[in-house]
Order: C-alpha cells, then structure tokens, then sequence
C-alpha cells in the first residue's frame, strides 16, 4: 500500500537543513554534476586515451584521475542514491518497470539526464547545484534560470506528450 507524499512545506524545510549542513560541513553548497564528472572522465580515459586531454574544451571539466571516494560529492550522490531507494521501500513505492510505457518513459528520463549531465560539465555546473546553493547564496542567474527551467520542462512534456497514453492515464 503507498504512503502519501511528504507535505512539500517540510520536505522543503529538511531540504533547506541538508543545504546549510553542506555549507557548514563541507564549505560549499548541494550539486550532482561533480560526482558524474568524477567518474566519467576516469572510465572516458580509459576507454578512448588521450581524448579528454587533447580536448581544450573537454579538458578542463572531465578529471581524468579517478578518485571518487577523495571527492565529497561523489558521496554526496551515493548518499542521495541510497535515500531514495529506501524512502521508495518505506512508502511502498518500489516497483520495476513493468510494461513498455514505463521502460520507454525510463529510457527517456535516463537520455535526458545523461544530456543535462553533459550540459552541465560543460557549463561548470548543474541545475540543483544552481537551484539550491545558487539561490540560498541569492545569485541572481539562479533566481532567474529555474523559473525559465521549469516553464521548458512543462513545455516541452506538453508538446511531446504520446496521445496514447493522454486516455490510458
């Protein structure tokens, strides 16, 4: 049986505690994009050698050492990883996919943060690193950026949505 949601004022509030924590503890804000970038440059040297730093553009972003557990964002995310498949399995919201809706919709959602992961490295930086510490610290590109960040993701799921699926749901 599922759980209800958490109320958005106090997940909104424990969030709010995480970011300061982050901030006193680690000296900088909450952000996905580093620990990706510490682990793909590392598997893309090993994969294709040399690339990464024959790259200016690339270079720079995509660390090619790999020393994930010396980075505390890596253990940031496998944090978040870890709290989410349990906060799933407590509010009975754990299932896999099932049908070819819910595997296409995962297909979709997996190529889509791939690319926001890539945009991200090459823009030094990532939406909820944007979001959260940006805005805490008042940045102006914050408060400016997720608002025109939401508006195109609403957008775009409206214009492609499947009209299959607009009766099955």
């Amino acid at each position: 049986m599922k759980r209800p949601y958490a109320d958005a004022t106090v997940g909104g509030m424990a969030l709010g505690l995480v970011l300061l924590a982050s901030f006193i503890t680690a000296g900088r804000g909450i952000g996905a994009s580093g620990a990706f970038a510490a682990t793909a440059g590392p598997l893309a040297a090993a994969v294709a050698p040399g690339t990464i730093e024959s790259q200016r553009a690339l270079a720079d972003r995509l660390p090619v050492v790999f020393e994930p557990w010396n980075d505390w964002i890596v253990l940031e995310l496998l944090g978040l990883v870890v709290g989410a498949l349990v906060s799933a399995r407590l509010s009975g919201r754990w299932r896999a996919a099932t049908n070819d809706r819910s595997r296409g919709r995962m297909s979709r959602a997996i190529a889509g943060g791939a690319l926001m992961g890539l945009g991200a490295r090459l823009a030094y930086g990532c939406t909820s690193g944007l979001a959260l510490s940006g805005g805490a610290l008042l940045s102006t590109g914050a408060w400016l950026f997720i608002p025109l960040a939401f508006a195109t993701a609403i957008a775009v799921t409206l214009l492609t949505r499947d009209s299959r699926l607009e009766g099955a749901s």
